[in-house]
């Protein structure tokens, strides 16, 4: 099982990395801003926290993983359900910022539009991710662990794209009207002490 065991600890920890992600959507903590701007914080804010926790989880059951006496089989299982998870934890992110409306800021509907595209492009990522962890052979060791070496580099990309047009959303007003949102508070804890854990 050595064969693997490094590989499968290196995909936790790419998937570390790609939670955190999600939860740069949380901003840091700032001024009063208007009454507008701070209720569509709250929508987007309690719309993201629930998959947020969902990624939270999914990071969980791989990390969980990544025990010396995890077959192969198992591995593929668990991946596949958490990467299925993550993608429709995205997708419903989309959705929430996509309901929300455009931030009453400059370039508000901009901003808006990419996040919602980033967004979705994480959820049908994740789901591509699915599809490869189950058309892994967990029969062959070495192939299964060769495997799970290009998805573990597929998720460390996944982990640096997205976060450009999520960041651009929460700039300024926007992210410090979240950062306000307990919601937005308490999606973030999680996520950092995940990001610790190699």
């Amino acid at each position: 099982m050595e064969g693997t065991n490094p590989v499968n600890k290196k995909l936790a920890a790419a998937l570390s990395g790609g939670a955190v992600l999600v939860l740069a959507l949380t901003g840091c903590g700032g001024d009063d801003n208007g009454d507008k701007l701070n209720s569509w914080a709250k929508q987007v804010c309690d719309g993201v926290q629930p998959q947020a926790k969902k990624i939270e989880a999914a990071n969980a059951a791989i990390q969980k993983q990544t025990s010396d006496s995890s077959q192969p089989a198992a591995v593929q299982k668990t991946d596949a359900q958490a990467f299925q998870d993550m993608s429709d934890a995205y997708k419903a992110m989309g959705a929430a910022v996509q309901k929300a409306g455009a931030p009453d800021v400059e370039n508000g509907e901009k901003k808006q539009k990419a996040a919602v595209t980033e967004l979705n492009k994480l959820s049908s990522s994740y789901a591509s991710l699915k599809s490869q962890v189950e058309e892994l052979d967990t029969k062959d060791q070495a192939k299964f662990a060769d495997g799970l070496k290009d998805i573990a580099t597929e998720l460390n990309k996944l982990s640096q794209s997205g976060s450009d047009a999520l960041k651009d959303l929460e700039e300024g007003d926007v992210g410090r009207a979240m950062a306000k949102q307990a919601s937005c508070k308490s999606a973030s804890a999680p996520a950092s002490a995940s990001a610790t854990t190699s």
